[in-house]
């Protein structure tokens, strides 16, 4: 469905441009007061974020990563219609290099300019100047602001500009403004620590969210399975087929406290730091760190970070690889559908390993599914995603603040919502499907078919049914963790088992 009705077109369309890291999706949170939708710009193969506004729709395109990002750009701007507006956002710290890089791309578009990170530059009577000469040469509007704390006097002086919008000049070359402000180095910036500091990054809210998830259930276990114990007696009075479904082996009474209990506390610890990751910066640090090491694979140190930490279901965790380079964005994807196709596949993951008490297997799982990840996709990436003559346009290094609740919340509030209203009824469905196969007798036949193939890995024919269903839909990971199942398996099998669930079609 075409989302650019005419009525959401009435409002006024403003498209957002910038490069990565320069606070768009802040900026546009805080002047819409909305979260956004994904979708594909007016037929173009660009997807952007869509927050919607009273009176405009703001489009908010990828960030530019890469110089090649620049052609991504352009494809968004062709869309443009004669009434469409441009926000452009560039970053005080590095202004006169972040206006060099971009007035080009919107050279006779319309539009507005507004400065973010103003807080980090000293206001004197220079730069003030600086800003008042740009604005008198380009006779654009032109506002300097703090996205992260943004005023109610500049939120509106923003909207009312966009009303008003002027033409780009198309020989503009702004004054240098002259400065060029860098944060602090962090041991993150070490050229032999840095990297293994990034990887530990990635790691420790993953092992935090299986130790806070485990202390969790050891809590509430007990107390679900009391709650849940008189009511096994009369549902076993059911029709076995409807028993089956209710409290059989895969059933939903059976499965549903290892998806509560287990996996949902894990999924929102984790989505918990990746917004608090997001929100301070650190994530930009660990993409500059990681980047030299990732780039022969074809990848940027942002899309392992996405791969690794995880983006929501299927779906939105493709649709959200729109902030991942242009050249590398077909890798990510494919790197996506190998070694993290959503973040609630990493979630049952971590359950299954709590559920077996076996929590230490995330590390040896994380390591390997990296390894093999980067190994498939210098398979598949291109020779521009790899080359050294395609650099990223945020070299310099991101600042580093203490994230604010309610940005965290912001950021990741969409993998929550994934979870609660697309992985936690599918999974419902996949125990009933499970749960009426296992009563034809179904299982035990596939069990025998795929029993071979079982062998070629050390596992169990009960196996099979969990990388089967986890194949088709990552979900079907925490039939790994039914009791009885295991009980048959080593803690070498659980990792064996899981990793081919996760990486299988």
């Amino acid at each position: 469905m075409n989302i650019f009705t005419p009525s959401k077109l009435e409002r006024g369309c403003i498209v957002v441009i910038g490069k990565e890291s320069t606070g768009k999706s802040q900026l546009i949170a805080a002047l819409t007061g909305q979260t956004p939708y994904s979708a594909n710009f007016r037929g173009s193969t660009v997807t952007c974020d869509t927050y919607q506004s009273e009176a405009y729709t703001f489009i908010d395109t990828p960030g530019i990563l890469y110089r090649s990002d620049s052609v991504t750009t352009k494809k968004a701007l062709r869309k443009l219609q004669e009434n469409d507006t441009v926000l452009l956002i560039v970053k005080a710290t590095d202004v006169d290099r972040d206006l060099a890089d971009l007035l080009p791309l919107v050279a006779d578009k319309r539009g507005i300019v507004v400065i973010t990170f103003w807080d980090k530059v000293f206001s004197t009577v220079h730069t003030q100047q600086v800003v008042q000469e740009w604005t008198e040469t380009s006779n654009l509007s032109i506002v300097t602001v703090d996205a992260r704390h943004l005023t109610i006097e500049q939120k509106d002086y923003i909207l009312a500009s966009l009303q008003e919008p002027h033409p780009f000049p198309a020989q503009w070359i702004p004054t240098r403004a002259g400065w060029h402000i860098q944060p602090q180095p962090t041991l993150l910036e070490h050229p032999r620590l840095g990297w293994l500091l990034a990887i530990a990054l990635l790691l420790i809210p993953a092992i935090i969210a299986v130790w806070g998830a485990n202390s969790f259930a050891t809590l509430a276990d007990p107390i679900v399975q009391s709650a849940i114990a008189p009511i096994i007696k009369p549902l076993s009075q059911l029709p076995i087929w409807l028993r089956e479904i209710m409290i059989g082996q895969y059933g939903l009474i059976t499965m549903s406290p290892l998806l509560f209990i287990w996996a949902m506390p894990t999924v929102i610890l984790y989505a918990l730091f990746l917004g608090a990751y997001k929100a301070s910066g650190l994530i930009e640090r660990i993409t500059i760190t990681l980047n030299p090491l990732l780039r022969p694979f074809g990848l940027s140190g942002r899309d392992l970070v996405r791969v690794i930490m995880g983006m929501g279901c299927n779906v939105p965790a493709v649709i959200s690889t729109r902030a991942c380079s242009s050249c590398s964005r077909g890798t990510c994807i494919s790197a996506i559908a190998f070694g993290s196709a959503c973040s609630y596949q990493l979630g049952a993951t971590l359950g299954v390993f709590s559920a077996a008490k076996l929590p230490y297997l995330i590390i040896p799982y994380l390591l390997y599914l990296t390894a093999t990840t980067l190994i498939y996709t210098y398979m598949i990436s291109s020779p521009t995603a790899k080359s050294n003559q395609n650099p990223l346009v945020i070299e310099g290094r991101a600042f580093l603040e203490f994230p604010h609740w309610l940005v965290i919340w912001r950021e990741a509030k969409s993998t929550i919502n994934q979870f609660l209203f697309n992985a936690i009824p599918i999974f419902l469905v996949i125990t009933v499907i499970a749960s009426v196969l296992n009563w034809l007798g179904a299982i035990a036949a596939l069990a025998n078919i795929i029993n071979p193939l079982m062998g070629w890995f050390n596992l169990p024919p009960e196996a099979a049914l969990p990388i089967i269903l986890a194949s088709i839909r990552k979900d079907g990971l925490l039939l790994f963790a039914e009791p009885e199942t295991l009980t048959m398996l080593t803690p070498l099998q659980v990792l064996t088992g899981v990793y081919l669930a996760g990486v299988l079609l």
